[in-house]
């Protein structure tokens, strides 16, 4: 899930954002020692799958919604660190043009959704698929497993920080400041949006990807270093193309998720809370606008509502602005990656 500005308290953003500087320092100089260039595009598809999948809402029992990551398989293509790095800028892309997710509770989405759920996700898988050759259907359950996991593990560590703003933040007659569900509903409510329909889901996006790659293109699962050991002799290599081409599915087909009425748990607007529990913490109404430059707000294109149809193509084309400016990013990336795999090239790795 997404946490909006105004649910964390600005020191708990403050903490999660501080332990992520050491975990982003540390993935930019992993990925930099160890990813060519040629894996660049293939990372930037990983980064847009994320991007895209996350855009699909499911429909919660409880009238909420929630939706799968992709940060399973990316950790399972690329290793947890390229993970880490794919999933923060999907992240930061979320929050600055479509205001999913706050600017100040940036760091602590990542801490959830590009620390904790990919690297969740890469030792499950690890552990269980063990050194089984890649094309092994073993890989394939462990994948599921792994998705399942790790973003229960994330949702799980979402609904520790919510519980704890109205025990930690709130006034001297005890009325929260931020988010105002405790530990006790926090907990449950987000156990049982991701236990039985988020985690469901991104297990069996993770498994069926890691299925098609065994049978179409087995050279992907053999991106990360420690997946070429059990790689079937020949091998093709990894084709852009028809990855491209799923990609651009997804996004034609992006629609549905607006099929889903609700809003995810713990993503409602001061209004929402307003509605549903007759009062606005003090410290959400300051932080809740503190980011109001948002492009397309909740992928919605000016002028593209009233319809469905309307808005489907509103969010096709948000789905599209996202695509294009993670594209741009990674581009720039490859160019610096490729000049420092010239040979002769003054860069040496740190």
């Amino acid at each position: 899930m997404h946490i909006p500005d105004g649910y964390l308290s600005p020191q708990t953003c403050a903490v999660l954002g501080a332990a992520m500087l050491p975990v982003w320092r540390a993935a930019a100089r992993k990925v930099r020692a160890t990813l060519k260039a040629k894996q660049v595009p293939l990372l930037a598809i990983g980064a847009a799958f994320s991007f895209t999948i996350m855009m699909y809402n499911i429909p919660i029992p409880d009238g909420t919604t929630a939706h799968a990551t992709g940060g399973a398989i990316l950790a399972i293509l690329f290793g947890p660190w390229a993970a880490a790095i794919g999933l923060s800028i999907a992240l930061a892309i979320q929050a600055l043009f479509f205001g999913d997710g706050g600017i100040l509770a940036f760091g602590a989405n990542a801490f959830n959704i590009a620390f904790i759920q990919p690297f969740a996700s890469f030792y499950v898988y690890k552990l269980l698929a063990g050194r089984s050759p890649v094309t092994h259907g073993r890989r394939v359950l462990a994948a599921g497993i792994a998705g399942f996991t790790g973003i229960n593990l994330a949702a799980l560590a979402a609904a520790v920080e919510f519980g704890l703003q109205p025990v930690l933040f709130h006034t001297a007659s005890g009325v929260p400041l931020y988010s105002p569900y405790p530990l006790s509903l926090a907990v449950p409510a987000m156990a049982l949006a991701h236990l039985l329909v988020a985690g469901p889901a991104e297990g069996i996006v993770t498994g069926l990807v890691v299925h098609y790659l065994e049978r179409a293109n087995p050279a992907l699962l053999q991106l990360y270093p420690e997946g070429r050991a059990a790689a079937p002799a020949g091998a093709g290599g990894p084709g852009l193309k028809g990855l491209a081409i799923g990609l651009g599915i997804l996004v034609l087909l992006s629609p549905l998720g607006i099929l889903a009425s609700g809003t995810a748990w713990g993503e409602w607007s001061p209004e929402e809370l307003q509605q549903m529990l007759g009062f606005v913490p003090d410290g959400m109404v300051k932080l809740a606008a503190s980011w109001s430059h948002a492009l397309f707000p909740d992928y919605a294109v000016p002028g593209l509502a009233g319809s469905f149809l309307a808005e489907a193509l509103g969010y096709i084309l948000s789905a599209l602005v996202g695509l294009g400016i993670i594209m741009a990013i990674f581009l720039a990336v490859h160019r610096f990656t490729a000049r420092k795999e010239k040979p002769g090239a003054n860069y040496h790795a740190r």
